[in-house]
């Protein structure tokens, strides 16, 4: 399989929380064969500060070369059709 790329992943793990859904969004671009760089967001004022400079509500939020892709569910349906 060819490298599919590189996707930078912000998601959310914090000392009592680590955030399922980024979790899985790590595992499906890693079997699409995407090289992750995983920017862990380590507590509550990173998260809010994260999602206020991006304009988004929720974290993981995923880009591929450079594109914001959006969370996990956009993220399962982009890998679904190829």
């Amino acid at each position: 399989m060819a490298e599919a790329g590189t996707a930078t992943l912000y998601r959310m793990v914090l000392p009592d929380h680590t955030c399922p859904f980024g979790v899985r969004a790590r595992q499906m671009l890693e079997e699409a064969g995407y090289s992750v760089d995983d920017r862990i967001l380590g507590s509550r004022d990173e998260v809010d500060a994260f999602k206020a400079e991006q304009g988004v509500a929720t974290t993981p939020q995923i880009f591929i070369d450079g594109e914001r892709i959006g969370g996990s569910d956009e993220l399962e349906r982009l890998l679904a059709k190829g």
